[in-house]
């Protein structure tokens, strides 16, 4: 079994990827595994280099070590691979996906050596538009906040938290909350104007909404939440129980659909984003992919739903 570590050089702060290069050196020589370090240039390195270790055949656990567009890229390149499993080693600032594991999942998935030896789960995928997904693909306001935070960044004294604001600010205030569109969910067809479409596989994105908290990434359904046109008051007044799970408590604003495939449309170009990956077109198709990714987590952490 080999171990590639795939590393996002941009992700985390400053001197974190060497500081990682050094944990994986001394655990990995340490416990005598084959291992090999690549570190990403430019966005599609990590893909393509981790697409070349699965279709090589050999049995091989990929380490994507970055945020949520990191492990998209990975999971992208293994998906339908029986010999190639992915991780998530928390490198971002947001790695949305790995929250389903439970609070402790920074630390335990930090744990190469205990990543290195757990167990690993075969997990659903969603195609949008021909790009995978494994966690959550939004069409919205939120989608358009998440896409133009890295505009704030680039800005002073705008970074984290303030560029998310900023973005925020700009997007709900100053170009308009809704866009028309046609969303299709088996036989309901909603016409009208959306504020948020959210199609989840997992349960977190946004850095911090859980939109529907029981959602499985192997149970074979996907969840689609669909807010309509909404007043900016309404908008903020439900902005909690949406980030919290809490749908079923206002149905008269939050529709959900249970589905393995839904669509949406409109004249206008919409923007995605998948993973943290943004697309922009005028119609999307979001569907359970007929691939799989195998994924493997600490022993001990389990990413079914509390209580369930």
């Amino acid at each position: 079994m080999k171990h590639l570590f795939l590393i996002n050089p941009a992700a985390g702060k400053r001197g974190s990827t060497d500081a990682l290069c050094r944990q994986i050196t001394e655990t990995f020589t340490g416990l005598g595994l084959d291992y090999e370090i690549f570190l990403g240039a430019a966005p599609g390195d990590c893909e393509r280099r981790a697409r070349a270790a699965a279709e090589s055949g050999e049995p091989v656990r990929l380490y994507a070590c970055g945020g949520d567009g990191t492990l998209n890229e990975v999971v992208n390149a293994a998906a339908g691979f029986d010999n190639a499993a992915v991780t998530n080693v928390p490198k971002g600032t947001g790695n949305d996906f790995i929250k389903l594991f439970g609070p402790t999942y920074r630390t335990a998935f930090s744990d190469l050596a205990a990543l290195s030896a757990g167990p690993q789960a075969a997990f659903d995928l969603m195609d949008c538009n021909g790009r995978l997904g494994i966690d959550v693909c939004c069409a919205g306001v939120d989608a358009r906040i998440a896409a133009d935070v890295h505009k704030y960044k680039a800005l002073p004294f705008l970074g984290g938290m303030a560029a998310y604001t900023a973005s925020l600010v700009v997007n709900v205030l100053f170009k308009g909350l809704c866009r028309p569109t046609v969303i299709r969910a088996g036989d309901t067809v909603l016409d009208g104007e959306s504020t948020i479409i959210c199609i989840c596989n997992g349960r977190h994105y946004g850095g911090g909404f859980m939109p529907v908290g029981d959602a499985q990434p192997d149970d074979g359904i996907l969840d689609m939440l669909v807010v309509p046109k909404v007043s900016r008051f309404t908008f903020f007044r439900l902005l909690g129980a949406y980030s919290t799970g809490h749908y079923r408590e206002h149905p008269e604003v939050l529709s959900h659909f249970h589905g393995t495939s839904f669509s949406f449309s409109s004249p206008q170009e919409l923007t995605a984003v998948v993973d943290g990956e943004v697309m922009r077109s005028k119609s999307f198709t979001v569907s359970l992919s007929p691939k799989k990714v195998w994924f493997f987590y600490p022993a001990g952490l389990d990413y079914h739903i509390p209580g369930g």
